[in-house]
């Protein structure tokens, strides 16, 4: 898990997916509105880092120098396009299109994130989250 501390660390490292591969580079950090605390990275992928892909950052973790998040190269470069130029906020549509995407159930993750101390996400089904 990704802590609001290590925040700095996170921008500009490789990000790699379950298995160790190079999806591409983190360059910024969403935190969630009611929690305060990480919630999506936005990762430079495709040639020159042309494009700009979203990923949960709850399960991920700093791994010799590098972000390793849960999930497959090809899900997170997979993932729905989100305007990152929109005032630096994603909607809560857009919000709730990643959480489908990589199988985070949306209304258990919007419950705990509004519990008082209780921060996580609840996996839906038997996705990779």
């Amino acid at each position: 898990m990704i802590t609001r501390d290590q925040v700095r660390t996170v921008i500009d490292h490789t990000v790699c997916d379950n298995e160790g591969n190079k999806i591409g580079k983190a360059k910024h950090v969403f935190l969630d509105d009611v929690t305060g605390e990480p919630e999506w990275v936005s990762v430079k992928t495709g040639l020159f880092g042309s494009s700009e892909t979203f990923v949960p950052i709850h399960q991920a973790a700093m791994v010799d120098d590098r972000l390793q998040v849960p999930y497959a190269k090809d899900t997170v470069k997979d993932a729905p396009n989100v305007d990152v130029d929109a005032g630096g906020h994603l909607s809560e549509a857009e919000e709730q299109r990643l959480y489908e995407h990589y199988g985070i159930d949306w209304d258990g993750a919007w419950q705990q994130a509004n519990q008082p101390g209780q921060s996580g996400w609840a996996a839906s089904g038997t996705g990779t989250a």
